[in-house]
């Protein structure tokens, strides 16, 4: 309770832009970050569905390669910081536009994750990002993936800087 409350006292003073949080178990690892930016879904998705632009300026998801279509495959490149980078192939399970794009994959029970982009628009000229990622089964424990959290709050601020510079807009929410 204490952690929500800081959490909503945070956002309300906006004092924190930028919200993350894992947590963790044997057999599930759930890591949630969320960034407050001034524009309205409709531009973010724009920007956030545009994977060909990735390289220029997405530090984490350097390229994103394949089709946006449901049930297609992805080839997703990761560079994260702590310098490792890695490839995974998982495929296109939710496109709504300016609303969500998830991706995920893995045999369930085993090595699953799931990898959420949410949009929820806080007023005509703001948007908060929810990005998020699950990832379940028996063997999360044995995988690398302290450096996720870290490297969705760096892309989240990379699109907010994204989405300014585009709109040369600096307000705030």
């Amino acid at each position: 309770m204490f952690k929500s409350i800081i959490a909503s006292l945070s956002i309300a003073s906006a004092a924190l832009p930028l919200q993350a949080d894992t947590t963790k178990s044997l057999t599930r690892l759930e890591i949630n970050t969320s960034i407050d930016i001034p524009a309205p879904t409709d531009v973010i998705w724009d920007i956030l569905a545009d994977t060909d632009a990735y390289p220029e300026w997405n530090p984490y998801h350097v390229r994103v390669e394949g089709e946006m279509k449901i049930g297609e495959k992805l080839a997703v490149h990761v560079e994260k910081p702590n310098g490792t980078a890695v490839t995974v192939n998982p495929r296109l399970m939710e496109y709504d536009r300016g609303k969500s794009l998830v991706w995920g994959g893995g045999p369930v029970g085993i090595f699953r994750g799931v990898h959420r982009f949410d949009l929820e628009s806080l007023s005509p000229t703001c948007a908060r990002l929810h990005h998020t990622e699950v990832f379940s089964g028996l063997f999360i424990s044995f995988a690398e993936l302290d450096a996720i959290e870290p490297g969705y709050v760096l892309m989240n601020e990379a699109l907010k800087e994204r989405v300014a510079a585009l709109r040369d807009n600096g307000n705030g929410c």
